[in-house]
């Protein structure tokens, strides 16, 4: 129950971490060292293991040329004024052990045919087994004028996706003391679809315990149909939203920013645009595939890594040694941590028995996922749910309906959920509702 970790590449990250290996033949391939990727990465190497037929330490490579990895949603926590941004980050080579090797390089092409990737330098690597755990790309310039109205202190826009930006949005709403405070969400997907107006719930808030809430006008503008894309907590946020006074335009996507101005343009569904005037503005911004994968031949028409809902096995029998998890996949459901921390078992069972007999295990992925959505200081309603948008609750037979907004949960978020992850979820310890117990899942192989 823990959205992906970003990468943030450096001229001197391949400089400063060198290769740590010269082979050019791996067991385990994975693409990414992200929140998927190193999770991944662990529970296999820890799965053969426990089935007594151990992998050899540098067997399993990570490639990621990132200098840090980042816990993403602790960036709505500094947004909100509840931590440093520093404490979201750490150097990405300290959370390999030693057992599985890294190398600070990016993958550029896919070869499956030859169970093959090129990287940035040109350097040929091959692999039995392939995960691609690679994340999704976050377009900054999908919107004009915002990289610019990020980079200027003073122009009031700040957007809660990036380490570089998460404490501007904390600056920006806490020095607020009248105006019209609009955020936003894009129509199409993005990582946690609830964080947009995770923020927002947090700044009425704090507006309304200072003393500020009658001189703050605040308006929720999204791309989407609706409050939420699970209509059960939908229509308690929508109620929310409308007894805290908090304004809404929905199928407006943001297209243009005017911070000279103070002006931002929606687009609406019937293509014509509405002007609307600031004093805030969150942005989140659009998101999608990243490039090299969505030329890549493993990809479906829309750039995702196509893989079976069920199995995270590729779809296509030819390409049948590579599998896919996270925000670079074609799963059907809500990108999130959450999601990881339940298709990584998957995943893990159905490579182990793919590699020890040829075929996938009874293991499925249900499209678990979750968000826990902050509506305020204390209180946060905790949304699960499957393929279908159908909920699917943890604590609903011990607590009652996951959407009364509860202090424990809001624990869970700011609290338990960054230990889980720093301690135990890099380290393949962690599997989203059944905490540290790995699930037990039918064998059989089909």
């Amino acid at each position: 129950m823990l959205p992906a970790c970003q990468r943030v590449v450096r001229p001197r990250a391949l400089a400063r971490y060198a290769s740590t290996s010269t082979k050019e033949k791996f067991r385990v391939l994975v693409v990414g060292a992200g929140s998927g990727g190193l999770a991944v990465a662990n529970q296999i190497y820890n799965r053969f293991k426990a089935a007594g037929k151990p992998l050899n330490a540098g067997d399993v490579v990570v490639l990621d040329a990132a200098d840090y990895h980042y816990y993403q949603p602790g960036w709505t926590l500094v947004a909100a004024g509840l931590g440093p941004k520093t404490d979201t980050r750490r150097p990405l080579a300290s959370l390999f052990p030693p057992h599985i090797v890294h190398i600070a390089e990016n993958v550029k092409s896919f070869y499956p045919e030859s169970s093959s990737v090129m990287t940035t330098s040109g350097r040929t690597i091959s692999y039995d087994s392939l995960v691609v755990a690679a994340g999704m790309k976050t377009n900054w310039d999908g919107i004009a004028g915002l990289p610019q109205a990020l980079a200027d202190p003073s122009s009031g826009v700040s957007s809660i996706y990036s380490y570089d930006t998460c404490d501007k949005v904390w600056h920006d709403v806490d020095a607020l003391r009248s105006g019209k405070a609009i955020f936003t969400q894009p129509a199409g997907v993005i990582k946690c679809g609830g964080a947009p107006q995770k923020i927002m719930w947090m700044a009425w808030h704090r507006y309304q315990k200072s003393g500020r809430g009658n001189n703050i006008k605040i308006d929720f503008m999204t791309g989407t149909p609706s409050m939420f894309s699970v209509k059960k907590y939908s229509d308690v946020l929508s109620a929310l939203r409308i007894e805290r006074g908090i304004g809404a335009e929905f199928q407006h996507d943001l297209i243009s920013i005017d911070t000279a101005n103070r002006k931002a343009t929606f687009k609406k569904v019937d293509g014509s645009t509405v002007d609307r005037d600031f004093t805030l503005l969150h942005v989140a911004p659009p998101m999608g595939p990243l490039d090299f994968i969505k030329a890549s031949p493993i990809a479906d028409p829309a750039g995702w890594v196509e893989v079976d809902q069920a199995t995270l096995r590729h779809v296509k029998p030819e390409f049948g040694n590579i599998f896919a998890l996270g925000d670079c996949s074609s799963l059907p459901t809500s990108k999130t941590i959450a999601a990881i921390t339940s298709q990584a078992p998957v995943l893990t069972e159905n490579l182990f028995s793919v590699m020890d007999t040829g075929k996938v295990s009874g293991a499925k992925y249900d499209g678990y996922t979750s968000c826990p959505l902050l509506t305020g200081y204390g209180e946060l309603m905790l949304a699960e749910f499957k393929y279908g948008l159908v909920p699917k609750e943890t604590f609903a037979n011990y607590l009652g309906d996951q959407t009364k907004p509860r202090r424990l949960f809001y624990h869970l978020k700011k609290d338990l959920f960054p230990w889980a992850y720093w301690s135990r979820m890099v380290n393949g310890k962690w599997f989203g509702p059944s905490g540290p117990f790995r699930p037990k899942f039918d064998i059989k192989e089909l």
